[in-house]
């Protein structure tokens, strides 16, 4: 598509907070990249549940954003223009990132990112697979080795094993030489257990919470499932939810640590992603890939919670 020289782009927007429907494929003005920046023509973008839920206004408290906004936080592409001051990237290198979230996303053909939040994509993957990695990796990443402190020969759960976290938080477990036991439905049996899970507890047959002296416990669901976490950790254990804010006093009362991990960009670290998957030591599981005009269907399938790995948009006709 000729999108630049028009200066037009395709962008998916909202003006209200609400349901898919308040989702509108829109024309709008290609962004220019202000200093410090780089204009990236998006191949694809990841969708994630903070894409509907930043869409539902339940974040609007959290990330103050300005209506309309273009959603969608995660995106492989390559760059088409480089702003003042920035001098490691050039036109045509092929990128990607979890942008900030304050600002508008990657549901569009282009997008405005800070140079500082990208890394060369995974030589070895698809645009669409790379677009699958940034924001779910970094997140596992974040929890089990910066907060977590994961470490050889430690025994950590791993819940909902099959979602797009899931997938990423077990092969950076099993990476680190550690134990790892996950939850997940029996369909996902097989699979998990050959991207290196130990022991796949099926939450339709088996209850999770007769594990116990676990290290670590990294929680993407919250609510009931976090509650029966707490009596499976070891004294000194330690708790990571991405899901909800765990409670300071069942923490205390369990004698182990409570953490909330909220993903952040990290070029560094989704540069070291990249070698890890070009190595071979991290597969990438796509879901489903929806066009830039089935956006709802895609946030319809992401909200149903019942996917393996990642939702994926394609944005450039390849």
């Amino acid at each position: 598509m000729s999108t630049m020289n028009e200066g037009q782009m395709r962008a998916v927007r909202i003006h209200n907070y609400g349901g898919s429907e308040q989702m509108e494929l829109e024309s709008i003005t290609v962004p220019k990249p202000a200093a410090g920046e780089v204009l990236i023509k998006v191949h694809a973008a990841g969708v994630n549940p903070v894409d509907w839920k930043i869409r539902e206004g339940y974040l609007a408290e959290v990330i103050p954003h300005t209506l309309p906004l273009t959603l969608g936080w995660d995106f492989a592409g390559e760059v088409a223009a480089v702003g003042q001051h920035v001098e490691k990237w050039r036109v045509g290198d092929a990128v990607y990132a979890r942008p900030d979230l304050s600002k508008n996303g990657a549901y569009a053909e282009y997008i405005t990112v800070s140079a500082n939040e990208i890394a060369s994509k995974p030589k070895t993957l698809s645009w669409q697979k790379s677009a699958a990695v940034p924001l779910v990796t970094l997140t596992a990443w974040q929890a089990l080795n910066d907060i977590g402190q994961l470490k050889q020969g430690d025994r950590v759960l791993i819940h909902a094993g099959a979602g797009g976290v899931g997938i990423a938080a077990i092969q950076l477990a099993k990476q680190a030489g550690a134990t790892v036991y996950t939850t997940a439905s029996s369909r996902n049996i097989e699979f998990l257990k050959s991207i290196g899970a130990d022991e796949v507890i099926d939450y339709t047959q088996q209850d999770f919470s007769k594990l116990a002296d676990l290290d670590i416990v990294f929680d993407t669901m919250g609510g009931e499932v976090l509650e029966k976490s707490w009596a499976t950790l070891k004294k000194g254990g330690c708790l990571i939810s991405i899901a909800e804010i765990p409670n300071e006093e069942l923490a205390a009362k369990h004698e182990v640590s409570a953490n909330f991990c909220f993903v952040q960009a990290n070029s560094g670290q989704l540069s070291e992603i990249s070698n890890l998957i070009d190595s071979g030591d991290i597969t990438v599981e796509v879901d489903s890939v929806f066009r830039l005009d089935d956006v709802a269907k895609a946030h319809e399938k992401s909200e149903s919670g019942h996917t393996r790995g990642k939702i994926v948009i394609q944005i450039q006709e390849e």
